[in-house]
Order: structure tokens, then sequence, then C-alpha cells
């Protein structure tokens, strides 16, 4: 750590005591979170296959808490808004290629939208991608709005914590920007 962050304390206002959230992506940290009566994040952008089975694990073994009296669970997911579905689709796809590589066993960095478009894609590539679009929210804003809707209805998540791994800046911003929009 550099010298000049050794004096930066970071300190909750006095009496602001901000809810502890346990995050996961398995059925283990589901149990915790229920047995303990915390509220629970569940990485479904990572995990979607685990997603219902993590919440449904997590609903049954809830025990209310000094912290919590219900249930509540959000989940992590990775939105792209763009203003076509194919341009969300070709600003997912260094999120996809990410992926795909952290499954290959291969640490490389975050792939540019011109290195995912440039990939040599074999069809089983193709079909792990095309696999993990179907898993994650990609599209228009009206596309966005009804996998979100559905997410949400599936899931009956509480609260949704988003990410929008986009490498272009500006074209993150954007997603972000269409997202609010959709609240109207």
């Amino acid at each position: 750590m550099p010298q000049a962050y050794h004096t930066i304390r970071a300190v909750p206002a006095l009496g602001n005591e901000p809810p502890i959230w346990l995050l996961g992506s398995s059925g283990y940290s589901a149990k915790v979170a229920g047995r303990l009566g915390l509220p629970f994040a569940f990485a479904h952008h990572f995990s979607p296959a685990n997603t219902l089975p993590a919440l449904k694990l997590y609903r049954e073994t809830f025990r209310p808490s000094a912290a919590l009296s219900r249930p509540e669970a959000m989940i992590g997911a990775t939105v792209i808004v763009a203003e076509t579905d194919a341009e969300a689709q070709r600003l997912a796809l260094p999120s996809a290629l990410a992926f795909l590589r952290v499954r290959q066993g291969k640490r490389d960095a975050y792939p540019t939208i011109e290195e995912a478009e440039a990939h040599p894609w074999t069809s089983e590539e193709r079909a792990f991608a095309d696999q993990w679009f179907s898993q994650n929210v990609v599209g228009s804003p009206a596309t966005v709005r009804e996998q979100l809707d559905r997410l949400l209805d599936t899931t009956r998540a509480d609260e949704l914590m988003v990410l929008c791994a986009v490498p272009d800046a500006e074209a993150r911003k954007r997603s972000y920007t269409l997202l609010w929009e959709l609240q109207g």
C-alpha cells in the first residue's frame, strides 16, 4: 500500500451501521446466510445455473435474527443495454469470451470488443457463448425489460445488483443510462 494511504481511516457515520449481506454463489453460502438470518446476495452473473436452487435453499433454511425477520434476497446480474439487440450482443461479446477463457483455465486480460469479434470461435465455443447470452440480460431496452421482469419473477429477488462489464467506457455509461430510463 502506498505510504500516502496509511493515514486514511474509513469509518461509518456515527450510528449508521450498514447492513451485512452474505454474498455467495453456492448452496453452502445460501445455507449459511439462512441459518444466520442474514440478507443473501447471489452471484447470478457467474453462476446462473445455481441461482434458483441456492435461493430456494436460503429461503428454506432462513431463521429470523436480530438483523432480519424474513428472508431478503438480492441477485447480481450482468445487464447490458444498447439501442438494438445486435449492438447489445456485440458489447457483451467480451464478457462471453472472458467467461469462456476462465472455463478453459486461461487467465488472460479482459478482451476488448474488437478482440472478441476477431476471436476464431469454434462451434463448441459459440455454443458456450450462446448459452452465456441466454443466461444473462442483454438487449435493447424492450428486450432487457422483458428479461429483467422474467428474471425477477422467477427468482423472487427483493433487489437487483447490476454489472455492466463492457470494456468501452462510453458504451458502458450509455448502457447504465438506458437501464435507468427503463424505470420510467
